[in-house]
């Protein structure tokens, strides 16, 4: 007895002889199309042995050519990191110019995040530029910092070593805009805005500088730092175990500033706040002299010679005053001194004649400049230099802007 007759599916001999024939098909197709791949990948296995050997054969029958280029790379690297360091800008068109490095701005941002030979404070004077590609290179570079999980202090750390942070307040103020933004993009929820993450970042800094300064004698207590952030978070104030956690942090552990390669002054120089020839007048031998000025960092700095590398003197602006000054000898003069303390001498140091540093001798220092209006100039720019750093006007303004919200 037939239990399964052929017409019980619908399909009769024929077209059920004709399904089969067409499965045979496609299953010869798929095999084909395998054998074809296995092929196809033993040819392209092929060229690629071909063409490693014919590269050895190249490089074996010319090492010296390959060692060449090698050196010739390594060479303008080199020479294109020095010319970063004194100039940042001109550093990296070279580096693009000889194809070290791509214009690629991701490309840029990785080789100063990178950071190989590269003088710290040249990077944070190029992340720091208003220039729209400068911005965008800021933006890629502080993308190259992984902050997720961590607490401000720790991502501040992971920062702030990477570069030295410029002393200019609106490359500042680009700079930690760029790293709030990116931390709370890292870290969603923990502050209501990105201005609250800048605040408190600037909070930190300057709580870094007061606990760990030997020159800060009244060293803030929690409840003084808890104070003076109150009402950033969008007009509401942080959890006081936030700010506990991140005020033990960095009064356990001051913020590690890096130091910049070489064992000369020569990058200190390369962006100064004003620079020239001034004739300063002795401290133990009342003569004249004219020496090349560099104002910079909160110090003014003089050289025999615009050539030289060291200075012959320091003099840190820290708790002095200047101002015009008459002189029989000399015209256009200004003073730098200790304001109500005469009679104290001020910290400063020079090299004498066999080029060992000594302290100074003035109780304050007589300079004169070539005309009336470079005196004030320098004036000016050193007033600019001792008064309060710009954080804290950075910090005023950012916080009336959250006050403003609200």
């Amino acid at each position: 007895m037939d239990l399964c007759p052929a017409e019980s599916n619908g399909l009769t001999e024929a077209e059920e002889a004709e399904i089969e024939t067409i499965r045979k098909h496609r299953q010869e197709l798929l095999d084909d199309i395998e054998k074809l791949k296995e092929q196809i990948a033993e040819v392209i296995a092929e060229i690629e042995r071909f063409q490693r050997e014919e590269e050895k054969q190249v490089a074996d029958s010319n090492p010296e050519e390959q060692i060449s280029k090698q050196s010739e790379r390594d060479k303008i690297l080199s020479l294109g990191r020095k010319k970063f360091n004194m100039d940042p800008e001109k550093g990296i068109q070279y580096l693009i110019e000889h194809q070290v490095l791509s214009s690629d701005l991701q490309e840029i941002a990785r080789f100063l995040h990178k950071g190989e030979g590269l003088n710290k404070t040249a990077i944070g004077d190029y992340l720091g530029g208003r220039d729209p590609t400068n911005i965008q290179i800021l933006q890629a570079f502080v993308a190259c910092h992984q902050f997720a999980n961590l607490n401000l202090v720790q991502a501040l750390r992971q920062f702030l070593w990477s570069f030295r942070l410029p002393g200019e307040a609106q490359k500042i103020d680009r700079m930690m805009e760029a790293f709030a933004n990116w931390y709370c993009k890292c870290n969603p929820g923990v502050f209501q805005s990105t201005d609250t993450c800048y605040v408190l970042s600037f909070s930190i800094i300057m709580l870094n500088t007061s606990l760990h300064n030997p020159n800060v004698k009244d060293k803030p207590h929690f409840e003084r730092f808890v104070s003076i952030n109150r009402g950033i978070d969008n007009g509401g104030d942080l959890p006081e175990e936030l700010l506990k956690n991140l005020f033990e942090s960095i009064k356990n552990e001051p913020f590690s500033i890096p130091e910049d390669d070489g064992n000369d002054l020569t990058h200190t120089f390369f962006n100064p706040n004003r620079e020239g020839w001034l004739v300063k007048l002795g401290g133990r031998v009342k003569t004249w002299k004219r020496r090349w000025f560099i104002l910079t960092d909160n110090c003014l700095y003089y050289f025999e010679y615009t050539t030289d590398k060291e200075p012959r003197g320091i003099i840190p602006l820290e708790n002095l005053s200047v101002r015009k000054v008459d002189d029989p000898k000399k015209p256009n003069c200004f003073e730098l001194f200790i304001p109500n303390c005469k009679g104290q001498k001020i910290k400063a140091c020079k090299t004498d004649g066999d080029r060992k540093v000594v302290e100074g001798k003035h109780q304050s220092y007589k300079i004169s400049a070539a005309t009336p209006a470079e005196r004030d100039e320098w004036i000016e720019a050193i007033r600019t230099n001792i008064t309060q750093h710009p954080f804290y006007d950075l910090v005023s303004a950012r916080k009336k802007k959250i006050a403003s919200k609200n």
